[in-house]
């Protein structure tokens, strides 16, 4: 007798995948079905009036001969239009406290926190969030950016701007607030925007001030969308969210769902995979002179194989007390100093079109051999290189090819 076989699913994805982070996201919805069997997925479109296209809705799938639901449920209404669909939903997002709906999202709260620790391991003493009013991710974030912050004894300053442009409203007013508040703030200063499109609109407007970006405003986003990243000038420091991570599990959820099994009672929380820092906060900010030698020589040696006590010694100190320097400015070890420092290059050589093999990636860090890189970059990052170079070709945006 043959098995059953395992009837095909029918799901929608309520997102418009053009968002460079939600094509990591959708990776990790269709990888699930892969090796699960069974999904067909409907996703949406970007908004393409002129293409005879619009975007999918929780509101359009009302009559929906479907199986379930991923979504991103923003507002009450959606939240309740969502309950009456008569099929299992899953939420991705994070914009509302509560729902009433199942979700797996993003841990916003460590995205506050990584991004401070990664400003106070830059130097910075004066930090500031900039986010959004009556979103529930931007308070989390705000929340861990400043408990961080405070917990370090530095200061931490918030501004929250309204969420939607006013119609009618030119660009330069609608700036205004955001302008005024950079002209505040104690310099240097650290800066979290809520997401990668506020950060470059903010290193845009220190550029208009005269502020120099990294050295006097450091700056950091949220997601690492490659398309704003890379393309800002000077490259923009981004916590990336863990997309495919994201995507994986809300799949893993909705399936449990469909299967006619209770969700879970708190909301499933996915660990974001870190800080990618690029040039927007290449910089280090540090009163003792001793610790920015040691600083400033890990740095021009970076792609050689040196420890602590060289470090220690062109600071002229020992490295009891170097240790002791970095821990009361910088919050960490030396030695852990200088592989957050190889782990970055690492990643921006990682990412890089020419495609390096691992042993010669290793090499331009100062690290011996692929091994001791795998070691290294797990420890700071929780995976692998090749994973996170697979994630970065999933990010990516495709390029045509000439011919």
């Amino acid at each position: 007798m043959s098995e059953k076989r395992k009837p095909q699913r029918r799901v929608a994805l309520a997102y418009p995948v053009a968002v460079p982070w939600m094509a990591l996201f959708m990776r990790g919805v269709a990888d699930y079905a892969d090796r699960h069997g069974g999904w067909t997925i409907l996703t949406s479109p970007p908004t393409l009036a002129g293409a005879e296209e619009y975007a999918m809705s929780i509101r359009t799938l009302r009559g929906w001969r479907g199986d379930g639901v991923i979504a991103a449920i923003s507002t009450p209404q959606e939240a309740r239009t969502a309950r009456r669909l008569g099929i299992p939903v899953v939420n991705l997002s994070g914009a509302l406290e509560k729902t009433g709906l199942p979700r797996v999202m993003i841990d916003h709260y460590t995205i506050g926190r990584l991004a401070a620790e990664h400003l106070l391991q830059r130097g910075f003493r004066n930090l500031a969030y900039c986010g959004t009013k009556g979103l529930l991710y931007s308070q989390l974030r705000a929340e861990g950016f400043a408990h961080v912050a405070r917990a370090a004894g530095a200061s931490c300053t918030t501004l929250e701007t309204p969420g939607h442009f006013r119609s009618g409203t030119t660009w330069q007013r609608h700036t205004a607030p955001l302008e005024r508040w950079l002209q505040r703030l104690k310099l240097p200063v650290g800066v979290l925007a809520i997401h990668d499109y506020r950060a470059r609109v903010i290193v845009e407007l220190c550029h208009a001030l005269g502020l120099n970006v990294s050295s006097e405003v450091a700056v950091v986003g949220v997601d690492n969308d490659p398309t704003v990243c890379e393309f800002c000038r000077p490259t923009l420091t981004s916590v990336s969210r863990n997309a495919w991570r994201n995507g994986y599990e809300a799949a893993a959820m909705l399936d449990v769902l469909m299967s006619g099994k209770s969700p879970p009672r708190r909301d499933v929380l996915i660990a974001p995979d870190g800080v990618v820092a690029r040039q927007s906060t290449a910089t280090v900010v540090v009163e003792d002179p001793l610790v920015a030698a040691a600083v400033q020589f890990m740095c021009d040696h970076l792609t050689e194989r040196i420890g602590i006590v060289q470090a220690a010694e062109y600071a002229a100190i020992s490295r009891r007390h170097l240790e002791l320097r970095f821990r009361r400015k910088l919050g960490c070890t030396p030695m852990e100093y200088l592989w957050r420092l190889r782990v970055d290059r690492a990643k921006n050589l990682l990412a890089h079109p020419k495609r390096m093999k691992l042993d010669q990636v290793a090499k331009a860090c100062g690290l011996n051999g692929s091994e001791r890189l795998r070691s290294v970059f797990k420890r700071i990052t929780g995976q692998t290189p090749m994973e996170y170079r697979r994630n970065v070709d999933f990010a990516a945006p495709a390029v045509k090819k000439k011919g």
